[in-house]
């Protein structure tokens, strides 16, 4: 199981693909609406990023997410008072794999494997592109990690949430 930080946008066009993460077993968070950039924006904008994204999540899934991801990992003293009024946690992470900018599996994986310590939190990204390879780079990391003993969880599991 994984954790999976929706923008609310994606869930609004395809809200089937978020109820199946959710059906899944998955844990979802927050990552805004519209993946804006989200230290340009006063508190007001900020919290509606949340909320709308919180809006969607509850009315095309019947999930309160109550993890936030900021896009980019940008934070700022509005989003930890917007994070804290809606009652999130924020979450950023410490292994990236930067799989938005990298076209070939093995290398994701290989930046994982080589780098990934017990407590991890590891980024990827569910969707990029036409031409993204996390999903083949999952295919190898996976069953290395199993090997090696680590087992994947949630961000609420990991945390003792």
């Amino acid at each position: 199981r994984a954790t999976f930080f929706m923008v609310g946008i994606n869930v609004q066009n395809y809200p089937e693909a978020a109820r199946e993460v959710i059906l899944a077993g998955h844990e979802v968070g927050n990552h805004t609406f519209s993946h804006c950039h989200l230290a340009s924006l006063d508190e007001r904008m900020v919290s509606e990023e949340l909320d709308k994204c919180e809006d969607v999540l509850e009315e095309l899934c019947e999930y309160r997410p109550h993890l936030f991801r900021p896009p980019e990992g940008k934070v700022n003293s509005y989003v930890e008072q917007c994070t804290e009024l809606g009652d999130y946690s924020l979450i950023l992470w410490s292994l990236d794999t930067r799989d938005w900018e990298c076209k070939d599996s093995n290398i994701i994986a290989d930046r994982v494997l080589s780098n990934v310590k017990a407590g991890d939190i590891i980024l990827m990204h569910d969707y990029i592109g036409n031409n993204s390879r996390t999903a083949a780079a999952l295919e190898i990391l996976l069953p290395k990690l199993l090997e090696r003993g680590f087992e994947p969880v949630t961000v609420s599991e990991l945390l003792g949430h």
